[in-house]
């Protein structure tokens, strides 16, 4: 089949790929020039996707990208993958409506349009078809298919990727659903089909809403064991050996990256503004989880103070980490860069380390940590905050020659100069 991936980003590249690999002829539609000018060349900036997988597919002829709208023409199949940011802390759909315009003019019958893209309950029947309607004459569920697949995308998870994760399908009919999940079945092992869009919608959105529920949870957890003296990383070891009824999360500097600042959002906005109705838990987890990176800065100044008898204003502080994850290059909602912009607010001398990041948010210079002759002299430094552990960090040298280090992943041993979160 002829099939088209609007966006080619953490999401949209490594479908853009698999289909291709899996003997689909695919056109990777990216608006970004740079980025698909890149594409064209054969360089990935997605470190899922290696680029000798992209070059092999694009040398092949299954694979190409382009930024011309013209090129949609003729799909069999267009998968719409672009960002759900939020704006002014509400939704922000345009992106998606700008790509069901640029689709619309070119659906034939026959053809399918599934949305990818993370968002709350409603928005594929009622924001995406519209749209798909009026730029094309023809009716959705009678003439074209459409359906509702959300991503479930872990940037750097080496055991479970796009081929090997369940893949949630819906469609507006049950042709729709048919048709959707035949494309699927071809690209992904397990396919699982939903009731409706609106189930496969709130799906999605509760996964992540699960999980910035419980790191909200065991962040407040820390907090408040910091204040009664107990050691926060052994209680959660304790608790879960528990074999039922109990899953380990872990407290940290805040949530990042595509989905857990932002899909719980969506959910509690949508209620609000459609019902009236406020999800406590969804904002009281969102408050918490926002306030962390501040926690974390409170902490290294109390420290520091108590410690050196020093403030935070003028103080070296090496920062290890400006991704949201280990192993991966995505800073995007990165509590690791929240972290470094406050303490340079306060007047802080921070160098940050992230050997996955040249620059993060125009915070973050690349000096990989292991790199001594690079000029990163840990015994220089007033504090270390380790912010992302990634592997390439070496912590026992840390341990050795740091004067103090401030640990928000609980990866190294608890010392006299070594403090965890």
């Amino acid at each position: 089949m002829h099939i088209c991936v609007l966006g080619q980003g953490y999401v949209g590249l490594p479908l853009a790929v698999r289909a291709a690999e899996a003997g689909h002829t695919v056109t990777g539609y990216e608006p970004d020039p740079t980025r698909c000018e890149a594409l064209a060349a054969g360089s990935s900036y997605v470190e899922d996707i290696p680029s000798s997988r992209l070059q092999a597919v694009s040398a092949s002829g299954a694979y190409r990208a382009s930024s011309d709208p013209q090129d949609l023409k003729g799909f069999d199949v267009a998968v719409i993958t672009v960002p759900t940011p939020l704006t002014d802390r509400a939704p922000d759909l345009s992106c998606v409506r700008d790509a069901g315009r640029a689709l619309a003019q070119w659906i034939e019958p026959g053809a399918t349009v599934v949305l990818e893209s993370t968002t709350h309950p409603g928005t594929t029947r009622d924001v995406l078809v519209p749209l798909l309607e009026e730029g094309s004459g023809l009716v959705a569920g009678r003439d074209f298919h459409v359906g509702f697949s959300p991503e479930r995308i872990d940037p750097g998870n080496a055991d479970w990727r796009l081929e090997n994760t369940p893949k949630i399908v819906a469609g507006m009919t049950e042709d729709c659903l048919r048709r959707v999940k035949e494309f699927y079945d071809s690209v992904t092992e397990v396919t699982v089909p939903a009731s409706g869009l609106e189930e496969a919608e709130l799906a999605k959105v509760f996964e992540n809403t699960y999980r910035h529920v419980n790191i909200a949870l065991v962040n407040e957890l820390s907090r408040m064991a910091h204040t009664l003296g107990v050691d926060v990383w052994h209680t959660l070891e304790l608790a879960a050996t528990k074999p039922f009824g109990f899953t380990k999360f872990l407290p940290g500097p805040g949530v990042g990256g595509h989905c857990l600042p932002i899909d719980p959002v969506y959910l509690s906005h949508h209620v609000k503004a459609r019902h009236g109705q406020t999800f406590r838990l969804i904002e009281l987890a969102q408050d918490i989880n926002e306030s962390q990176p501040d926690y974390v800065v409170r902490r290294l100044q109390d420290s520091l103070s108590r410690r050196f008898r020093r403030s935070v204003h003028g103080a070296r502080i090496l920062a290890l980490g400006a991704a949201y994850k280990p192993g991966t290059s995505d800073a995007r909602q990165s509590p690791a860069v929240e972290v470094t912009d406050r303490l340079r607010a306060m007047g802080a001398d921070v160098t940050v380390v992230d050997p996955y990041l040249p620059v993060a948010e125009g915070s973050c210079r690349e000096i990989p940590f292991t790199a001594t002759e690079q000029g990163v002299n840990v015994a220089d430094f007033d504090a270390v905050v380790l912010l992302t552990p990634h592997d390439e960090f070496d912590l026992a040298r840390l341990a050795d020659e740091a004067a103090y280090v401030l640990d928000t992943r609980g990866v190294m041993a608890a010392a006299a100069h070594i403090e965890r979160l």
